[in-house]
């Protein structure tokens, strides 16, 4: 099974003090965060608003007093209307209520989980010392714990922060709504804490730009997570990447001063019952080569190791928090950069798979790199079930946009388990149509067996014969009678619900 995950770099444009409040904080979980006098800790309250509603003063009454007063508290409730969000002070802004929506559309995390972000960036004030209550349901604790994450992120390089060498801290404790609303277990905090550590490190990363974070980096940031898990990693690197006939990664990383590398991290417990890989596209700066890209579409090409770098992010946690299988992890490293060794359009590769493929398009390396990690982890690693994840093109943010990865994926079991893990878990995830049969004859190439980029063609008049079918009980035409999807087994007994049914269609 092979599935392909692609999604949006989700850059957030931070407030202006942002560097120096959100940068060098220690994130904790805790099953309590204690009592103390907002004064000294602020604190910010945040859930859904019937969820706030359901809490006891008593709940609350230790991280309020003795600024804040029930009668406050229960005023501040009753002025929130979130729309989708909303916020009110309780105490100067030392203390906050906020909402987040209640209700969510189908396509949405019931968490509403970057709501969380969007509201923990902007309500909570800076300090050394703050403090998060997470109110939500028990099956949103994840989600929740993860989006609170993305708010705080590691990397900066503004000189009003990197002056301040004590690391800050913010505890977060939840407070359970619903039925299952018992004290969170230490092995769910250890969960959280892993979690949200790997959340960081990939943001990090993704941040962090190329002249601080290239192909060399890369790989030190892997032996870092290697030495912490104890293992050793695989590295097949310039030269040698040519010799054994990874010709994808070679090629499109052969003219960067840092050489391109293929680095394997590989976790096999004992009673494994099957191999799982994750191929990660770590592209560290991406010019698009001879096709160059524009003044306008180049910056920000540091975040087009975003797929590699959360691949070290859940690896790192996977293995921490227990992962049975035996589990692989493929970083395909490479600047996609412009020198006298850069590939050609027209040039002609040779990948691990043993395919040639013709470049049209410097700019489409993405898919290179990925078929060589994806052969290696067939073919050499044996893998079962293969995920590669990637910033691989802005189509993606066409097709499924801001929010939302895109899957590709040739299991309708794992395209289906992939939106529901992403509803979840907060990180939101759209099938992109699997029909090879149609696509796949687009990168035909009369001089290799496939080329890297495809154009379009003439027109066909789509949506004719869609609209047609779609209404086609509102003819009385017998053929589009049957085409319809409401066709003749949906009929029913009933001929004033059927005539219901009939107009809705």
């Amino acid at each position: 099974m092979i599935t392909r995950l692609l999604y949006p770099d989700r850059s957030v444009r931070w407030r202006d003090w942002s560097g120096a409040v959100m940068a060098n904080v220690r994130l904790e979980f805790t099953a309590s965060a204690g009592d103390a006098d907002p004064q000294t800790r602020p604190v910010l309250v945040l859930g859904q608003l019937p969820n706030l509603q359901s809490l006891s003063w008593g709940d609350l009454t230790g991280k309020l007093n003795p600024r804040v007063t029930e009668e406050i508290w229960q005023a501040a409730l009753s002025s929130l209307s979130p729309n989708p969000t909303d916020s009110c002070p309780l105490y100067l802004n030392l203390a906050t209520v906020a909402a987040v929506p209640s209700r969510v559309s189908r396509h949405n995390s019931p968490s509403a989980a970057h709501f969380i972000t969007r509201l923990v960036r902007n309500c909570l004030p800076g300090g050394a010392n703050r403090c998060i209550l997470m109110v939500c349901e028990r099956c949103e604790v994840f989600a929740s714990a993860c989006a609170i994450a993305r708010a705080f992120p590691l990397f900066t390089r503004r000189s009003s922060a990197c002056r301040r060498s004590d690391p800050k801290r913010v505890v977060v404790e939840f407070l359970l709504t619903g039925q299952n609303n018992g004290p969170m277990e230490v092995a769910t905090l250890k969960c959280l804490e892993s979690a949200t550590e790997g959340v960081r490190l990939a943001a990090r990363i993704v941040d962090t730009p190329c002249n601080e974070m290239n192909t060399d980096h890369f790989i030190e940031e892997i032996k870092s997570v290697a030495v912490e898990l104890g293992m050793n990693p695989t590295i097949i690197r310039d030269k040698e990447l040519k010799d054994r006939g990874f010709g994808g990664i070679y090629g499109v990383g052969k003219a960067a001063e840092h050489p391109p590398a293929l680095v394997i991290l590989s976790h096999t417990p004992q009673g494994a019952t099957q191999t799982i890989a994750w191929v990660g596209k770590g592209i560290v700066y991406d010019t698009g080569g001879l096709s160059i890209k524009g003044k306008t579409t180049m910056p920000g090409m540091k975040r087009d190791c975003g797929g590699a770098a959360a691949v070290l992010g859940a690896f790192k946690a996977a293995v921490k928090q227990g992962f049975k299988d035996n589990l692989h992890a493929v970083f395909c490293l490479a600047e996609n950069s412009v020198g006298p060794n850069a590939t050609r359009p027209d040039d002609i590769h040779l990948l691990y798979s043993g395919k040639t493929v013709e470049i049209n398009n410097t700019d489409a390396e993405g898919r290179l790199v990925l078929a060589d990690g994806v052969s290696y982890a067939c073919k050499d690693l044996r893998a079962d079930i293969i995920l590669d994840m990637a910033t691989l093109t802005g189509a993606q943010s066409i097709a499924t946009g801001k929010y939302h990865a895109a899957i590709l994926t040739n299991s309708e079991d794992w395209e289906t388990a992939c939106v529901k893990a992403g509803r979840k878990c907060g990180d939101l995830v759209h099938p992109l149509v699997y029909c090879p049969e149609l696509h796949f004859s687009e990168f035909s190439s009369a001089i290799a067996d496939m080329k890297n980029s495809v154009a379009g063609e003439r027109a066909t008049g789509f949506g004719v014969a869609l609209l047609l079918s779609l209404f086609g009980r509102a003819s009385e035409d017998p053929l589009l009678n049957l085409i319809s999807p409401l066709g003749p087994n949906d009929v029913t007994e009933n001929p004033e619900r059927d005539s219901k049914r009939r107009r809705l269609v």
